[in-house]
């Protein structure tokens, strides 16, 4: 048995989220939230200035994506109690 199998069966597996958050995944938070909004802003750009149906469609779908997981982010975010901790 080798270090890496070793440590991958010592691992723990969550059956959800833990209920805080640390400030350096609350960072990591935002800065998906942050990619999230800018994509969908961008993808609902690209659908009103673009005149092919069939694109039209693909931008305004790729911007619902990206405004539901954007809402998932925050979503997760409101869940946890408190705020970040250290």
């Amino acid at each position: 048995m080798g270090l890496f199998s070793q440590a991958n069966e010592q691992q723990l597996m969550y059956p959800e989220p833990p209920k805080m958050v640390s400030t350096k995944d609350f960072l990591y938070f935002k800065d998906m939230m942050s990619w999230n909004l800018l994509a969908a802003k961008k993808m609902n750009w690209s659908a009103q200035n673009c005149h092919l149906p069939d694109l039209k469609k693909e931008f305004e779908t790729a911007a619902q994506m990206h405004a539901k997981h954007f809402n998932e982010l925050l979503k997760t975010l409101q869940q946890s109690e408190g705020g970040p901790v250290s």
